[in-house]
Order: structure tokens, then C-alpha cells, then sequence
């Protein structure tokens, strides 16, 4: 097993050099170089590509990866300490370093060294406990007695779950229910559109029916029918000043009134 990884590490390429060219844009711009955000990086690339100084001293990937039957059965803790700092591939390990260099810029530049780095080696340790505690349950509570790995897990345990229901499973429901939630303000919006058709539109609302709209020739404003003085600027709606929008006629957009004058009758108006 060990050698058929390290041939698909030297398969693979590409990927290192971006990991490293970030790793350094990122710390050559910051005035505070975070740490354990940057050990943190160097002990899981150091880990995958085993230089010589350190290969006689940590173990292979086979001797680690997290599997919880041998955890709990030969009480091999180096599976339960060590697996969060090997990687499968250069892929899995410049995915994880990227989001590390991220995520962990921020939170130690904000929460300080010494809290990251007690958060980051809590959170591992529950991690690894809560996976393995799942695996033991469902060992004993649901009688699977081949041995219980961390990969087949939650699809056994969602099997399990998919059985107890007649109807639809619980995570199609919560999926369904989510999108319900999620398109709620779409669909209220797309009703209350549809609801108010009528309303104002360009310089003038629309009204309930075009034929009942005259234009103000003093300041353009298209009025109700029921309205004889314009809502905007006031002029009356005389034989000289007013036309349907419906008949197309064309008349000039240019007030008569006088532009002071125009702007008193707006004051007065609104005021």
C-alpha cells in the first residue's frame, strides 16, 4: 500500500509549487507573520513528502490513517493523534493546506498564537472522538459486527435511517423544506409584482386604463383623467394644456411657463 502512494505522488505535479507561491505572497504582505498558521503548514507538507532527515522517524501513511476498528481493537493511538497530518495525494494535501492558509491567517491574527493554537489541537482531538464514539455506536447499537471504518460510516447510518421511514427520508425532507425557505422571498416577490401591475411607470403612474391619462404640457407629468390640475407643477388642465396619451399626437416637451415659475407652482404644490 505504501508503494503504490508514493508512485502516485510522483505521478502527480504542479500543485506544490502553488501552494508555496501563495504561502509566500500571503506572509510577504502581512506585518505580522502568524506562526502556528505557518507550522502548522510546513509539519503537513514535511509529513507528505518525507524529506530524508525525517523519513527513518515518522511512519508511513498505512501505519496512521484514521481507521476506528483498529483505534479501538489494538488501542493504536498514533491512528487517533497522527492522521489529521497525512494526506492521500498532492491534491487532498494543497486543498487542505489552501483553506489552512486562509482560514487561519484570519483566526490567528484575531483570536492570537497561543487561543489558535488551542483551538486548532482541541478541535482535532473532539473530532477524532466524536468520529470514533459514532463508530463504536453504531457498532453496538445497530449489531455491525465487521469491522467499522470512518469512509463507510455515514452511509451505513443513513441506510439505517432511510429504513426506519415508510415515506420520504428525512434528509430529502429537510433538503425540500430548505428549499421552500431559501425561494419563499422570490416567490412573495413574484406574487406582489403580479399584485401591482398598476403602478407608476416612467414620469407618470398608469392608472387604470391608458384612456384616462393627459400629459401636462408645462412639465410633461402624465395626470388622471380625474385630475383637472396637474399633481406635479399645478397648471390646469385647460383647452391649451392636456392630450391624451392614447392619440399619439405630437406635441412639444418644452414648458411655456416660465422656469421660476414652474419651480414656484412645485413648491406650492408639495408643500
Amino acid at each position: 500500500m505504501a508503494y503504490s502512494v508514493e508512485g502516485r505522488r510522483r505521478a502527480s505535479g504542479g500543485m506544490l509549487p502553488l501552494l508555496a507561491l501563495s504561502t509566500v505572497s500571503e506572509y510577504y504582505r502581512l506585518p505580522w507573520k502568524p506562526p502556528v498558521t505557518a507550522g502548522l503548514l510546513a509539519a503537513n507538507t514535511l509529513v507528505y513528502l518525507r524529506p530524508s532527515f525525517i523519513d527513518p522517524v515518522i511512519p508511513h501513511i498505512n501505519e496512521v490513517w484514521f481507521n476506528p476498528n483498529l483505534i479501538l481493537k489494538h488501542k493504536d493511538l498514533r491512528r487517533f493523534f497522527l492522521s489529521p497530518f497525512y494526506h492521500l495525494d498532492e491534491p487532498h494535501l494543497v486543498y487542505n493546506m489552501m483553506s489552512l492558509l486562509w482560514k487561519g491567517i484570519k483566526l490567528e491574527t484575531s483570536m492570537g498564537s497561543s487561543e489558535f493554537a488551542s483551538m486548532v489541537f482541541t478541535l482535532l482531538g473532539m473530532s477524532q472522538g466524536v468520529t470514533l464514539m459514532l463508530a463504536k455506536s453504531l457498532h453496538v447499537f445497530f449489531d455491525y459486527e465487521r469491522a467499522f471504518y470512518s469512509g463507510i460510516l455515514a452511509g451505513i447510518l443513513y441506510l439505517k435511517l432511510k429504513r426506519s421511514y415508510s415515506g420520504l427520508d428525512p434528509v430529502t425532507m429537510v433538503v425540500k423544506g430548505v428549499t421552500r425557505a431559501v425561494t419563499w422571498p422570490l416567490r412573495f416577490l413574484s406574487g406582489l409584482v403580479r399584485s401591482r401591475r398598476r403602478r407608476i411607470s416612467g414620469r407618470g403612474r398608469v392608472g387604470r386604463g391608458q384612456s384616462g391619462i393627459w400629459r401636462c404640457q408645462s412639465c410633461t407629468y402624465d395626470n388622471s383623467g380625474s385630475q383637472s390640475v396637474c399633481e406635479m407643477c399645478g397648471s390646469g388642465r385647460g383647452r391649451g394644456n392636456g392630450w391624451s396619451v392614447n392619440q399619439r399626437q405630437s406635441h412639444s416637451s418644452s414648458s411655456d411657463l416660465p422656469l421660476d415659475e414652474l419651480r414656484r407652482r412645485r413648491v406650492e404644490r408639495y408643500s
